[in-house]
């Protein structure tokens, strides 16, 4: 059972020297993979459901907390690693152009040397939509469209396109990722749709919150979901936490390995700079050495 690490590049794991501490430790304490998650910007006032808390807020402060942009920090922390993957946890697809997100995750991957796991959703803050000038409906099918013209812009020479939200000529986009076709799709979420684009489009899912019994159901939904649209499903990837800073224990590890579970995430933010080593190496101690045995 392969373990990752979340998070990098927010709050005090946003300073340039935990960053690479993070990267470099974790690596070295034998975790698979470690994650950056993205909001482009934080409201103190709005009405969305946070969809991982049972209040339906962030569970962070939303007032002088440092968010990097995901690629900038995943791409800091390649740069100090050599094995490690680099995950988005997740990035907001419909927030962005395609193009220029293209882009950035092909020169990611290509920095990394094939490392890079593009953790992608349709976003739950509606009013950082507004901000950032994307209406907030139809981001489901906006998100679907996005990552066609990535898939094609990552795998065909000369690419045009001509869609509900995105548009081109003939262009050219280079480099190329490393990883073939391209780096692994991984959406986030539990709803029904959400599965439903796992199962559709996507290579993995990267479930938050997530019981052995949760777990269970979705990747039966999931593989039903790629059955019907004549996917083979044996080739999708999970990855699950149980909460970000909760505890899971051994029993649950074993559980979520025999419904085929590849990667358990688990971690939280560092308080204290002076205590992130030690705190990443006993999570490995922890968590990484009894799963690698399982």
């Amino acid at each position: 059972m392969q373990v990752g690490y979340f998070a990098v590049g927010i709050g005090l794991g946003s300073d340039p020297e935990v960053v690479g501490l993070t990267a470099r430790t974790a690596e070295q304490a034998g975790f698979h993979s470690i994650w950056a998650p993205e909001h482009v910007v934080l409201l103190d006032q709005y009405t969305s459901k946070y969809p991982y808390s049972a209040d339906g807020r962030l569970p962070m402060p939303t007032t002088q907390i440092d968010i990097l942009d995901p690629f900038a920090a995943l791409t800091y922390a390649a740069a100090q690693t050599s094995t490690i993957r680099l995950g988005t946890g997740i990035c907001l697809v419909p927030e962005r152009n395609p193009v220029v997100t293209a882009k950035e995750v092909a020169s990611l991957d290509k920095l990394s040397g094939g490392r890079f796991d593009f953790g992608v959703g349709v976003g739950w803050l509606a009013e950082e939509f507004t901000a950032v000038g994307v209406p907030w409906e139809r981001r489901a099918q906006r998100t679907r469209e996005y990552l066609k013209v990535m898939k094609m812009l990552w795998t065909e020479e000369e690419s045009e396109f001509s869609g509900e939200f995105c548009s081109f000529p003939k262009v050219r986009s280079y480099p190329k990722p490393v990883q073939s076709p391209h780096p692994p799709i991984i959406f986030g979420g539990e709803s029904k749709p959400a599965l439903r684009r796992v199962g559709e489009v996507g290579d993995g899912w990267f479930g938050v919150n997530v019981t052995p019994e949760a777990a269970k159901e979705h990747i039966e939904r999931m593989q039903g979901y790629a059955e019907a649209a004549g996917r083979d499903h044996s080739q999708l990837q999970y990855s699950v936490s149980t909460g970000i800073g909760m505890p899971i224990t051994l029993d649950e590890i074993k559980q979520f390995r025999d419904l085929g579970v590849h990667q358990i995430i688990v971690g939280g933010f560092p308080e204290s700079a002076d205590t992130v080593k030690g705190d990443i190496e006993k999570l490995a101690e922890q968590i990484v050495v009894p799963a690698a045995n399982l």
